[in-house]
C-alpha cells in the first residue's frame, strides 16, 4: 500500500507496551507521529527511543502523541525498556508497538525489500487531528533520526495551517516566515501581518512570523 501526503492515515489495533492501541482511537484530537524501528536490543534505536521520551514535553506542547513500532514481540520490547533507561537516562514513556505479525509495517509500507525483506525501515509519518498523513520521512537502519528536525517540521505544519505563510529554508520557531504567494490584496496583506512585510521579489515576501 502507497501512503501520500494528504491520506488518511490508516487505522488498526495492534499490542504495545501500554496494551492494545486502537490508532485513531488513541490520537484523538492530537497530532501524531508514527515511526518504526528496525530490531529491539539495537543501539541506534536504543538512543532513539531514549530522546523522543526525553522530548515528551516538547510533544506535548505541541499537541503530539507519539507511537513506536518494530516486528518485534511484546517480551522483547519489556525487556528492551530497561536497557533503554539504563543507557539513555529516561525511562521509555509512550507506546511502542509489538507488531511481529507485522500488519501495521505492512499497512503503513515500512519494510523495503531491497532494503531489508525481514525488519522495517525507520519510517516516520506526522498525522494531524483530522487523521491526515502531513509529513513522511524514511531513513535507512544505519542512521539515526533527528527529532529536533521532525519537531521543526510539526512546528511549521502547524503554524502554516492557521496563517498564510510558508516557512523557508532552516526556519526555526520565531524566525521570519514568508507570505503565500496566492496571496496578493495588499489590503488583506496589511491587515494579516500587522507587523508589516517587505517585498524582495512579488513572489517572495517576508513578515515576522504572525503568532509571535
Amino acid at each position: 500500500m502507497t501512503l501520500r501526503l494528504g491520506d488518511i492515515a490508516p487505522d488498526f489495533t495492534q499490542e504495545s507496551t501500554e496494551g492494545p492501541i486502537s490508532f485513531h482511537q488513541f490520537l484523538g484530537n492530537s497530532w501524531g507521529i508514527l515511526f518504526s524501528h528496525p530490531r529491539d536490543f539495537t543501539p541506534v534505536c536504543t538512543t532513539e527511543l531514549g530522546e523522543v521520551s526525553k522530548l515528551k514535553g516538547e510533544f506535548a506542547k505541541r499537541n503530539v502523541k507519539t507511537i513506536g513500532l518494530s516486528v518485534d514481540p511484546l517480551e522483547d520490547h519489556k525487556k528492551w525498556s530497561g536497557d533503554i533507561g539504563e543507557t539513555q537516562g529516561c525511562a521509555l514513556n509512550f507506546p511502542l508497538l509489538a507488531d511481529a505479525d507485522k500488519k501495521v509495517s505492512k499497512l503503513y509500507d515500512m519494510i523495503h525489500p531491497n532494503a531489508n525483506d525481514s525488519f522495517t525501515v525507520r519510517s516516520v509519518f506526522v498525522i494531524d487531528p483530522a487523521k491526515k498523513i502531513r509529513l513522511i520521512i524514511t531513513y535507512p537502519a544505519s542512521t539515526g533520526r533527528n527529532f529536533v528536525e521532525i519537531l521543526r517540521c510539526i512546528d511549521s505544519l502547524q503554524l502554516t495551517d492557521n496563517y498564510k505563510v510558508a516557512t523557508p529554508v532552516n526556519w526555526k520557531d520565531g524566525e521570519d516566515v514568508i507570505i503565500v504567494p496566492s496571496l496578493k490584496d495588499e489590503a488583506e496583506m496589511k491587515r494579516l501581518f500587522p507587523k508589516g512585510y517587505k517585498t524582495v521579489k512579488p513572489y517572495l515576501r517576508i513578515t515576522p512570523q504572525p503568532n509571535k
